[in-house]
């Protein structure tokens, strides 16, 4: 396939390398893996999880776990606080498979209660101080309020307490994700302790890529339910979570201008396929990509110094050193390592892999 716009390049065989590491981490520390399936959002990529035993699988919305079910997968938990404008679909969804919920207040707990139609597991979700959504650990008169609802309603199956330590992805160091999942494990387990008499099959279920990809301390956890992993990012390197050979995705984008009055080279590629997530290169700047060349056949990734710097709707402005600026010319195919893989796949809605196969998303279904 010839490339002529924006493409998204993935390279299965890192994508199965992966998936494989993750898959037997998870079995070594006897945790059920649950992976999160916002990442990649296809049907296809799906279908690569089967071969390492998945079975069970997480999503970000009802509309993600309609898509996944039609494509043949009976577990899924929708892990994102339930919305109860869509408890038709919920009712629907929760007819054909096992369904899990999430749930962090009482006014969506009360209206399940009432409007439930088909038996559907929960989950409370728990802040362990990401500060997004979810009951902090030590309100557990919350929690016992919540716990009496679903006591009370047959067609509610409580599973247990989820959470997303999501801060791991703002750490400054190595050191500090170690101390934020373990934190979160603290919490995490004091409330296993308080809750496990009443409800001895309870599970603990976490889901940061982080934390999953390098810490070993996984004590009292139940579940892993990790996304980014599949395909990693310049986020999860700087954060020292992967190799950089562990990157599998690359959007390639062709040059359309040169400008050397300010050794700035323009490609079509900006914020409609990148993102504008950001982090900070070696001199202090936003970095919103890095840059791979094709030199006489040999693809070389440029230093931090010739990197994108600037985003519009359709325009990307890769800022370039002196020495590497002619190594740019129009028409020329340039490959940019995504800061943020998760938000550059659900933008482009489909990848071209490393074997010249098409695969859409859920976007394109």
């Amino acid at each position: 396939m010839e490339i002529v716009r924006p493409t998204l390049l993935l390279d299965k065989e890192t994508c199965l390398r992966n998936i494989a590491r993750m898959a037997e981490k998870a079995k070594a520390k006897n945790l059920d893996f649950c992976p999160h399936f916002k990442t990649h959002q296809s049907a296809i990529i799906g279908e690569w999880f089967r071969e390492f035993g998945i079975s069970a699988i997480t999503v970000s919305s009802v509309q993600m776990a309609q898509y996944f079910a039609r494509n043949g997968w009976t577990d899924i938990t929708i892990a994102l606080p339930v919305n109860i404008l869509e408890i038709d679909q919920i009712n629907q969804l929760a007819s054909g498979i096992n369904l899990n919920l999430l749930v962090e207040n009482k006014e969506s707990l009360v209206f399940l209660d009432k409007f439930i139609k088909f038996q559907a597991g929960i989950y409370i979700e728990i802040d362990t101080g990401y500060n997004r959504t979810g009951v902090a650990a030590h309100k557990t008169n919350l929690v016992d309020g919540l716990l009496e609802i679903v006591k009370n309603n047959k067609l509610l199956d409580f599973k247990g307490f989820l959470s997303h330590t999501g801060h791991t992805y703002q750490a400054s160091s190595r050191h500090d994700i170690f101390n934020h999942h373990f934190d979160a494990l603290l919490k995490m387990r004091s409330l296993k302790n308080r809750y496990k008499k009443d409800w001895p099959n309870l599970k603990l279920s976490l889901g940061d890529t982080p934390s999953a990809s390098i810490c070993d301390n996984f004590d009292g956890i139940d579940e892993l339910r990790p996304g980014n992993f599949i395909f990693y990012d310049l986020m999860q390197y700087k954060l020292g979570t992967c190799k950089f050979e562990d990157i599998a995705l690359r959007l390639v984008c062709p040059v359309i201008a040169r400008h050397a009055s300010r050794n700035e080279v323009i490609i079509y590629g900006g914020a409609i396929h990148t993102s504008k997530d950001s982090i900070i290169n070696i001199d202090g700047k936003e970095l919103y990509g890095q840059v791979i060349i094709n030199q006489n056949g040999q693809k070389i990734l440029l230093d931090e110094r010739n990197y994108l710097h600037k985003l519009s709707q359709e325009h990307g402005i890769i800022k370039v050193t002196y020495k590497d600026f002619n190594s740019f010319k129009v028409g020329d195919l340039v490959e940019i390592v995504p800061v943020h893989s998760c938000l550059t796949a659900n933008l482009m809605g489909s990848y071209l892999t490393s074997d010249g196969e098409y695969i859409p998303t859920i976007r394109q279904a």
